[in-house]
């Protein structure tokens, strides 16, 4: 099962349930379940239900945005966080549609 480590904020998010989409640099990685993990005992179980792949600007779009990045009011804000966290902001991407386990 694929570990996804997270900053605080973002794992907060997943654990609230308002972020219902990963966003990652590269290759999909296999699995139908995933972990987060945030600090040594902070972990959050999920089931994927749908992966997409591709450049970030077909990944984060006007339909994901709020999905991936919650907070931001706009698709641009969303493009500047994600570019905090991948400066380069170039090749492939993988978003994760992930519902968590009970």
């Amino acid at each position: 099962m694929p570990t996804f480590l997270t900053k605080k904020r973002v794992y907060e998010w997943i654990r609230s349930g308002e972020k219902t989409i990963e966003l990652r640099s590269g290759k999909p990685v296999n699995g139908d379940n995933i972990t987060f993990l945030n600090g040594r005992r902070q972990t959050v179980r999920a089931r994927v239900l749908r992966k997409q792949e591709g450049k970030l600007e077909d990944v984060l779009n006007a339909v994901t945005y709020r999905k991936i990045v919650p907070t931001a009011k706009s698709l641009d804000e969303a493009f500047a966080f994600v570019k905090e966290i991948y400066p380069l902001a170039n090749g492939t991407f993988t978003t994760y549609e992930f519902q968590i386990d009970p």
